[in-house]
């Protein structure tokens, strides 16, 4: 009789086990310093991009969803605008309109 495809032996599994190691990377290497950051500008209306994709397709829901949607969208620009804040890394007001 011979083995099902699924139970092969122990040294098969063993080689096609080396074959699919990944090559190994040196995480402690020195790497290139990244570029300084530049400045970012907050835009006015976050959810305009979302409410241009049109509303959810969700029947009965979808004004709500939209909100809701929008919503979710202006917090999380309110909360990267913060972060960028604390990074010192907001444009200045006059240059925002560029």
């Amino acid at each position: 009789m011979s083995r099902p495809r699924n139970q092969q032996r122990p040294q098969q599994q063993r080689r096609q086990q080396r074959a699919k190691a990944p090559p190994r990377v040196d995480i402690w290497r020195i790497v290139e310093p990244t570029p300084e950051p530049e400045d970012i500008k907050p835009t006015s209306d976050p959810a305009s991009m979302i409410r241009s994709l049109g509303d959810p397709p969700l029947a009965r829901h979808s004004d709500p969803a939209a909100h809701h949607v929008a919503a979710v969208v202006e917090r999380a620009a309110a909360l990267a605008t913060a972060l960028a804040a604390s990074a010192d890394l907001l444009a200045d007001p006059d240059d925002a309109r560029d």
